[in-house]
């Protein structure tokens, strides 16, 4: 290797030693401090729109809505340590069977450092960065501050973030106040906040919310790691 070769080779690697330092510091910041913003609401204020967003404690989110979001995105939220690779084989298959790309696999820690810290558009790439950030972010936040950063900076509508902002422009009330009813109807909302309409629901948004409701009625996903026994 060539003197030149081997000082560049040495840079790029002491770059990507400063910015995997920099992750790791950042993700640890986070677990004390609130983000101020995330990837994808910069992305929107560089396009020009107009954000919706107020940052509110877990406590001050109406448990309906933690259930609903856990029920219906990440069911062994409590279990498993930030990738759940048995819902990641059950979606392979599905996309087996369909021919689509696989879908429904991506846990709430994978969605929450894609929504802070990476970009939207899929591919293999993102998705090898997500997986292990997923891991980190898992091993330094207790779960509570996972799920209260996810619901503070998850999209529920153009240029609408987090549930404060959602519960406002859909339902004009508060977090703390959501029903259950609403809450499912905020849940069936995701992935695809910009055509599913939480406060305006389709009929297919509609029967996936009476779907996540009905689950929650009878029992909902485990949150012993949120709430405590």
């Amino acid at each position: 290797m060539s003197a030149r070769r081997h000082v560049i080779v040495n840079l790029l690697g002491k770059i990507a030693a400063a910015v995997i330092v920099a992750i790791f510091a950042v993700i640890l910041l986070y677990r004390f401090i609130n983000p101020p913003y995330s990837s994808l609401m910069v992305v929107n204020v560089l396009a020009g729109h107009t954000l919706k967003h107020r940052w509110v404690p877990l406590k001050s989110i109406s448990p309906h809505l933690v259930s609903a979001i856990v029920t219906s995105e990440d069911g062994r939220f409590c279990t498993h340590n930030g990738v759940d690779w048995r819902e990641m084989e059950n979606a392979i298959e599905r996309a087996e069977k369909s021919g689509d790309g696989p879908r429904g696999a991506s846990t709430i820690p994978m969605q929450t450092v894609k929504n802070l810290f990476l970009w939207q558009s899929r591919s293999y790439i993102r998705k090898g960065i997500e997986i292990p950030l997923a891991y980190v972010t898992s091993a330094l936040w207790p779960k509570r501050r996972m799920l209260e950063i996810y619901l503070n900076i998850v999209e529920w509508g153009p240029g609408v973030f987090g549930v404060q902002a959602a519960a406002r422009h859909h339902f004009r009330t508060s977090a703390s106040k959501l029903t259950r009813r609403q809450a499912s109807q905020l849940a069936a909302a995701l992935p695809n906040p910009h055509v599913r309409n939480a406060g305006r629901p389709g009929p297919k948004t509609r029967k996936l919310a009476r779907r996540i409701e009905s689950r929650l009625v009878r029992a909902g996903a485990p949150l012993d790691c949120i709430y405590g026994k």
